[in-house]
């Protein structure tokens, strides 16, 4: 059985309330710009998620409700504390509650990056993977039968993509 899991990097914060705390912190414009290109790259490829695990933080949310809006269909969310700020190991364990066989991660760095790189067999070429810049998302495939069994280095990339990408086609 193959399983996809789809790991996504919260869009673009914004920093200008000193007094909100980090978990309140909402999208900036350029974030509001970036969610629905991720979502609308994820669909136009197939890269469709059965199930979306969601740090509850609000920019996180943010990015779920603007990309998951560019989808062809509803995807069922959960909502995670466990998320927010989570490592790469805590994130697998919240994967491995899952039972749908395509899931999307949405958190935060440094963990998120850090599971990508710690997941694939080889990383992609592109030069932002490894820095995993807010919105980048990829597209990981297992040979697996259920979540738990998922290990370092056992995921083929099928994708990977920045925001940026996205931007310089659509303005081209």
């Amino acid at each position: 059985m193959t399983l996809r899991l789809i790991l996504t990097r919260h869009a673009k914060s914004d920093w200008n309330d000193p007094l909100a705390s980090d978990h309140a912190r909402v999208l900036n414009p350029r974030g509001r710009r970036a969610a629905p290109l991720i979502g609308q790259w994820l669909a136009g490829n197939g890269h469709l998620p059965a199930l979306a695990l969601v740090s509850d933080a609000a920019r996180t949310r943010e990015t779920w409700e603007l990309l998951s809006a560019e989808l062809p269909t509803p995807v069922p969310v959960r909502y995670l504390s466990a998320l927010y700020a989570a490592s790469p190991q805590t994130i697998l364990r919240a994967l491995a509650t899952a039972e749908e066989s395509a899931v999307m991660v949405i958190a935060h760095n440094p963990g998120i990056g850090a599971l990508a790189a710690a997941l694939a067999v080889r990383p992609p070429a592109h030069p932002g993977f490894l820095r995993y810049p807010t919105c980048a998302t990829v597209v990981l495939e297992f040979d697996a039968a259920e979540w738990a069994q998922v290990r370092p280095r056992s995921g083929q990339v099928v994708d990977f993509v920045v925001p940026r990408d996205l931007e310089a086609v659509a303005s081209a």
